[in-house]
């Protein structure tokens, strides 16, 4: 749903000002069912140099408002600007229906060619600068992908994988090809252990310390061991970086049912789009040959594999989760109840058409 109010000539001529470029900012407020100026702003320095000192003095917290303000980036149709919806959560309801269904007409009246980007706002965090610069980032980064799309993209990974395998290691692809083969597997790539790594598992597995932190070395190609510092469980999620991948195992003493308990959990943390493409198919290619020389060779096991984007994701509650899933009880199907065992009563009589008496 949306309302075409009035337009007052006055709040038109500004915003023709504002199309060729003159202006840096224009309020548009409703006022007795007309749209109408609030305020406007020439311009002084740059864009964000202005922004933050023009636009949150005419943020009030009890009234919503439109505010377009001006980039200094153009396009076909002239100079961009951003279209910004002001709903405050401590305005009137019937003032954010208003503002809401009026939205689109002032973009139509504005001209919704000369809008680059578009917010909305309920406290000064949405819409400041700071808010524009996340809002921008957010909108940039790689869109949803359908069911389809996302085994496209599986299948691109898989062949990226292999090249990059070949490519940094060849001796590690095994694969038959022959007139019976029926398939290719490409097994995990080994990258070996430093000597630090190997002491610091040995020492895992001999419960002489708690955590361990691995990073590969991409140039040298081998498992390095980055630092093995004493962690207690609410200090894993400092440990895990934001920027880079990395091979965490970590001693979990906890209690279940009664039990004391410590578990190995393997811990693969990769931030996702920080990293490079090579960084992540060389960490996904190394875990699986990783944990197989670990549980193999150090006599590891591992009673948890986990794969995480961001370290706060490691609170008790989720690895004790992860350690130990809840089972789902089974739910019971409705049985009807059996009758009385035994004779069902004594036998009732009816008088019949007759007169006579039956048994029934």
């Amino acid at each position: 749903m949306f309302l075409a109010l009035v337009v007052t000539p006055e709040l038109r001529e500004f915003l023709a000002r504002g199309r060729g470029g003159a202006l840096r900012l224009i309020q548009v407020l409703i006022q007795d069912e007309q749209l109408v100026l609030g305020a406007f702003r020439e311009l002084e320095k740059s864009w964000d140099q202005d922004y933050d000192h023009f636009l949150l003095p005419l943020l009030d917290d009890q009234e919503p408002c439109y505010i377009l303000y001006r980039l200094d980036s153009q396009n076909a149709q002239g100079y961009e600007w951003i279209f910004i919806s002001w709903s405050p959560d401590q305005s009137p309801v019937r003032q954010k229906m208003l503002y809401a269904a009026t939205r689109a007409t002032v973009k139509k009246e504005f001209g919704g060619g000369h809008v680059k980007d578009e917010m909305f706002g309920t406290v000064e965090e949405d819409i400041c600068l700071l808010g524009y610069q996340r809002h921008v980032s957010s909108c940039s980064g790689p869109a949803p992908l359908t069911v389809a799309e996302q085994e496209l993209q599986r299948i691109k990974i898989t062949e990226w994988r292999y090249l990059c395998v070949c490519a940094c290691c060849p001796l590690q692809v095994k694969t038959e090809i022959s007139v019976e083969s029926k398939h290719q597997t490409l097994q995990g790539l080994a990258f070996p252990l430093q000597d630090t790594a190997k002491r610091a598992l040995e020492q895992l597995a001999q419960k002489r310390i708690n955590y361990i932190q691995l990073r590969l070395d991409v140039e040298k190609e081998t498992i390095e061991l980055v630092h093995s510092n004493p962690t207690e469980t609410r200090e894993l999620p400092r440990r895990v970086p934001k920027d880079t991948p990395r091979y965490h195992f970590f001693l979990y003493k906890h209690s279940h049912e009664g039990d004391y308990l410590e578990s190995v959990v393997f811990i693969y943390s990769m931030p996702g789009y920080s990293c490079s493409i090579k960084e992540r198919m060389l960490y996904s290619s190394c875990k699986s040959r990783l944990l197989e020389e670990v549980e193999k060779e150090y006599r590891l096991e591992v009673a948890k594999k986990l794969e995480i984007d961001d370290g706060d994701e490691l609170t008790e509650d989720f690895l004790y989760d992860e350690v130990h899933p809840k089972q789902h009880a089974h739910k019971q199907a409705f049985a009807k109840p059996r009758g009385p065992a035994g004779k069902r009563g004594h036998k009732r009589l009816i008088k019949g058409t007759g007169g006579s008496k039956q048994e029934s």
